[in-house]
């Protein structure tokens, strides 16, 4: 039978809860990871507040912007800001970029509310922003809860300015309002999909009138507070950039607090994974680049997302400082596309995979391919790669686990691992898996926090 059972032991494969397979030092060192985590999520509501909150914790770490045709030596630490949306940092290797560089990539864009150009008006007394919302959201989850207002106004005589409402203690907060269930009897025959429509997704904002005798007098009223707090006028909303986000504080989940509950984990949570390790990697043997990328949530596109050239740019100075053709270098680099996984739910176990699914608590989850039906839409990383991450991941004690989104054919969704791929980088998925994935309030584990942290050091510090 002990022979039988060894048998067993050698040939299967058995995952374990992560907190199995860890020590007392161990978890106060996840604790005090997600402690730094929460901070950095908590005052991050924007993909512009997380590049400007990584770009100060940076500096303050001996990162210096990189200006093309500096001098590069091995150990140095740069960072290349990308129109403040996006953002590059490097640490110099000491071996040429003729072999490659060790990349890490995530978003910092998150689901959320966009406000229209022409967005303020006023129906019956009450002051409104139209709004046209970003990522893919369930807009019913939208509507009546606290919202902030976070964005940049972009003046004609070039000013920009930074605008934060509701954020610190004692600010007033906006909502989208719902119908009460006792005159909601034909709302309630609709579908979800349908319950709440995009263009009824409109922020109340205010409801008392200017004291005058004018039209849209609740509408001048909030124009008023508006030009005071800030110098605008309605038409500069014209070129503004303002996004309504969920007002709620990150915070711990469970008695045991061994969850994290928050607003854009979704890919924050990557994000920050790959800022800690960058910060705690030394004089690497290759030079290691983290990328905080945008519009991964709408297709990557834009100046500020994966699929523009600013990647290729930022490289291609790098290596012609070395001498070194871009294309050897792409072609001998690997990137950990760092975003997160859908967790295993058991509420919601129809649609899921269960064998194949990602869990709480089961550490840093690894997705070969992503896509949607046919494996569409995917890179679909080589078994060598899935390969060396096994052992990379086993010489440095990160506990990992494989990771599929949900049962074949149930759906799909897409990384920039696509795009990273198609620059003839070996690429692959890999993060922190997460409950309610694209909700205003996501959760995650602590244990899967820092494990993803462990796991992108530990391919930045590989020999």
């Amino acid at each position: 039978m002990e022979e039988k059972n060894n048998l067993r032991e050698k040939l299967f494969y058995e995952q374990k809860n992560g907190y199995d397979l860890i020590d007392t030092k161990e978890r106060l060192a996840v604790e005090e990871y997600s402690r730094s985590y929460m901070e950095f999520l908590n005052n991050s509501r924007t993909e512009r507040e997380a590049v400007a909150n990584a770009i100060t914790e940076a500096e303050s770490l001996g990162f210096v912007e990189y200006v093309p045709g500096m001098e590069l030596k091995p150990g140095m630490k740069i960072y290349k800001n990308n129109r403040g949306k996006a953002l590059m940092l490097a640490v110099i290797g000491k071996k040429s970029l003729k072999e490659g560089a060790v990349i890490a990539g995530a978003h910092v864009d998150a689901p959320r509310i966009d406000l229209k150009q022409i967005t303020m008006y006023e129906s019956d007394e009450m002051c409104y922003f139209k709004t046209h919302y970003y990522g893919g959201i369930k807009k019913y989850q939208w509507v009546t809860i606290p919202l902030e207002l976070h964005g940049v106004v972009a003046l004609k005589n070039g000013e920009t300015v930074n605008v934060s409402i509701g954020r610190e203690p004692g600010e007033p907060k906006f909502v989208i309002t719902d119908l009460l269930p006792h005159l909601a009897a034909d709302q309630m025959k609709k579908t979800m999909a349908e319950g709440i429509t995009g263009e009824g997704l409109n922020i109340l904002i205010g409801s008392t009138p200017y004291a005058d005798e004018g039209k849209d007098r609740v509408k001048l009223a909030v124009m008023s507070i508006l030009n005071d707090m800030y110098g605008i006028t309605e038409e500069d909303f014209l070129s503004a950039e303002l996004t309504a986000v969920p007002g709620f504080d990150v915070c711990e989940i469970g008695l045991d607090r061994s969850l994290i509950g928050g607003y854009g984990h979704d890919d924050r949570v990557c994000a920050y994974a790959e800022l800690k390790a960058i910060f705690d990697t030394e004089n690497p043997e290759k030079t290691c680049v983290c990328i905080l990328a945008d519009k991964e949530e709408i297709g990557s596109m834009g100046v500020s997302g994966m699929q523009s050239t600013a990647f290729e740019c930022f490289m291609e100075d790098l290596c012609e400082t070395q001498g070194v053709a871009l294309r050897r270098c792409f072609e001998n680099s690997f990137c950990l596309s760092a975003d997160v996984c859908n967790a295993y739910d058991p509420l919601y176990p129809e649609v899921s995979e269960k064998r194949s699914e990602s869990k709480v608590n089961y550490g840093m989850g690894i997705c070969k391919f992503t896509g949607a039906r046919g494996k569409s839409g995917t890179s679909d990383a080589s078994a060598e790669i899935v390969a060396y991450l096994r052992r990379l991941f086993e010489a440095n004690g990160v506990v990992w686990q494989m990771a599929e989104l949900g049962k074949v054919d149930q759906g799909g969704g897409g990384t920039i691992a696509q795009y990273m791929a198609n620059r003839n980088i070996d690429t692959i998925d890999a993060g922190v898996p997460v409950l309610s994935m694209h909700a205003p309030f996501e959760v995650v584990s602590k244990f899967d926090c820092y494990m993803t942290y462990k796991g992108v050091l530990a391919a930045y510090q590989d020999k």
